[in-house]
């Protein structure tokens, strides 16, 4: 994995601390879509362009936000190739690719050039790009995701759909969430993938299973993990869980269990899926490919594995909470 120095590409690669953990650097772009005269970046319908990789946990939530609150046609997508190498992302055609219809890009680093020429630091998805001032407003999934549901009438020029995935008086209690499961859970798959040494790899995976097990009775007392609402949390959860069995045990070595192990959690994943529009948005063979091929360092002959078989379409149970 690449990195942007003064504009040059560079072939920097992960860092770590003095005892083998893997440090995820932060992402650079903050900008906000709100309203106002004097805003920056005002909320309305088609002015903004999201860059994607469908494998991307992180992107995923995005493109997850997108679609349950109906903002397919406001809000159009460029997805790069799953296969990231020296060059980083691109947009070499391949199966599930989208070009970059703004700027023709070849790579995703282009896109963040065309922002800030001088810009030093990863090129990393999800991108928010404003098409009228012509910059990146944001590459903060979480961050992004609130900001889509915030403004979702103004972006998409009528009434929201789909359900409300943060509400006001819910804020807190989302935000308790996602910070709980991020670290030992979202970002916990990658340290215990990345670990250069058997202490950081131990380390990440027994907080990651804690952490599991902590949800996984949660999710037996009720419907989601903020109650009874779907919120961004359980989105958050779900990008994790739905490319766990199929990459992050074998891959990533996180093999003290699977998800279809944990009656809730694996009720709460096909619960998920199975909402109007999630299902378009999960590629499991484009995730493989990305996760198995790019990953040489982990996964030298670049074999992706056959399998598992899913039954992601089959009945869950999570509905004995309704009232």
């Amino acid at each position: 994995m690449g990195m942007l120095i003064e504009g040059r590409w560079s072939q920097a690669r992960y860092t770590f601390d003095e005892t083998g953990r893997f440090k995820r650097r932060p992402t650079t772009f903050r900008g906000q879509i709100e309203a106002g005269p004097d805003a920056p970046h005002p909320p309305a319908p088609g002015r903004y362009h999201l860059y994607v990789s469908l494998a991307c946990p992180w992107a995923h939530r995005v493109l997850l936000v997108r679609a349950l609150r109906g903002l397919t046609n406001a809000l159009s997508v460029s997805v790069v190739h799953s296969y990231m190498g020296e060059d980083g992302w691109t947009f070499k055609p391949g199966p599930g690719v989208v070009p970059d219809p703004l700027h023709g890009a070849e790579y995703l680093r282009d896109v963040y050039t065309q922002a800030d020429p001088h810009f030093t630091g990863n090129v990393t998805v999800p991108v928010l790009w404003d098409i009228e001032a012509g910059t990146i407003v944001n590459n903060e999934s979480r961050e992004i995701i609130r900001m889509l549901n915030t403004h979702c009438a103004a972006l998409r020029g009528a009434a929201p759909v789909g359900p409300e995935l943060a509400p006001p008086a819910l804020h807190a209690d989302i935000d308790a969430a996602l910070d709980a499961i991020y670290e030992p859970i979202n970002n916990g798959v990658y340290r215990a993938g990345f670990a250069q040494s058997q202490a950081a790899h131990a380390e990440a995976v027994t907080e990651l299973f804690a952490a599991l097990d902590h949800w996984e009775q949660v999710l037996g007392q009720q419907k989601w993990l903020c109650g009874d609402a779907l919120t961004e949390a359980d989105l958050c959860l779900f990008t994790t869980l739905i490319r766990f069995d199929s990459v992050y045990v074998t891959h990533f070595k996180c093999a003290l269990r699977r998800v279809v192990d944990y009656p809730n959690l694996w009720a709460h994943t096909r619960a998920v899926y199975q909402l109007p529009g999630v299902a378009e948005t999960v590629d499991l063979a484009y995730t493989k490919a990305h996760y198995f091929v790019s990953h040489t360092s982990i996964n030298p002959r670049q074999l992706v594995p056959v399998g598992p078989d899913l039954a992601l379409d089959a009945p869950h149970d999570r509905d004995r909470f309704d009232r």
